[in-house]
């Protein structure tokens, strides 16, 4: 991927798929995605890496067996390296999402979420 000035708002607009993550930009060996969220997703985990949540629209319920995290625009919660969670919400939610290069959506639980992550058009 080349440099390139990469507008957010103009990545959520090129696609309408609910839990298809597309790649924004990569940071050294980081990917920054864009994804639309709607409903609920997989129990998983991520065994090797934390995962960063950054909620640009909408209220995202992140679902952990020790208790709900609940974020609204804004707001950005790290889910710690192999800790079980769940995204959910009620109405669409646009967020940022930051983990290492190669990550699979579904952690080490694949199921029919499971995806390749996905270029900008």
């Amino acid at each position: 991927m080349s440099a390139q000035v990469r507008n957010i708002q103009a990545a959520l607009d090129s696609f309408t798929q609910h839990w298809q993550p597309r790649r924004l930009a990569s940071v050294n060996d980081y990917d920054v995605k864009v994804v639309k969220l709607l409903g609920e997703f997989t129990w998983h985990s991520h065994p090797d890496t934390d995962e960063l949540f950054m909620v640009l629209s909408g209220r995202l319920v992140i679902q952990l067996r020790d208790g709900d995290v609940e974020l609204g625009p804004g707001d950005v919660f790290v889910v710690p390296r192999g800790v079980e969670h769940c995204p959910k919400s009620e109405g669409e939610v646009s967020a940022l999402v930051i983990e290492p290069q190669g990550v699979v959506n579904t952690g080490d639980t694949p199921s029919e979420r499971t995806t390749v992550l996905r270029e900008l058009d």
